[in-house]
């Protein structure tokens, strides 16, 4: 699992309110070649927005492949930023989105915060305030 660096005690400056989806952690904590696309947004704490459906989905997949350890560490480090538990209102503008559960909660965590989110899954690619990773095809 990649580590933080320091930069996640607090970085620098204040930006734009900014909400990851799983796949965006999940390349950051496996370190892959794609991970420094987000280790700004994810290491600058004071601006990080994380819904907890993605918590739930980040740790059940790294639960489920690499262990308890690997996944204990992830949420340590996703609990660093604003972490938004679902509620009533938050279920009910998400259900009003042509998106699949997850997708909706995460789009609407982001939408009802001001935050930009960051994603590589085509489902977001032409909503506002979406800033998309596609992932080429080679």
């Amino acid at each position: 699992m990649r580590p933080s660096s320091a930069k996640a005690s607090g970085g620098a400056g204040a930006g734009t309110p900014r909400v990851l989806d799983s796949s965006c952690w999940l390349e950051y904590l496996a370190d892959t070649e794609r991970a420094d696309l987000f280790a700004e947004p994810i290491e600058q704490v004071q601006t990080l927005i994380v819904p907890v459906i993605t918590i739930y989905e980040v740790v059940k997949k790294l639960h489920r492949e690499l262990g308890e350890e690997v996944a204990a560490a992830a949420l340590a480090l996703m609990q660093r930023g604003r972490v938004v538990p679902l509620d009533l209102s938050l279920a009910m503008d998400a259900a009003l989105l042509a998106l699949p559960m997850a997708d909706s909660l995460i789009y609407a965590t982001a939408r009802r915060h001001g935050a930009e989110l960051w994603t590589q899954d085509a489902h977001f690619e032409q909503l506002p305030g979406v800033r998309w990773f596609g992932k080429s095809k080679s």
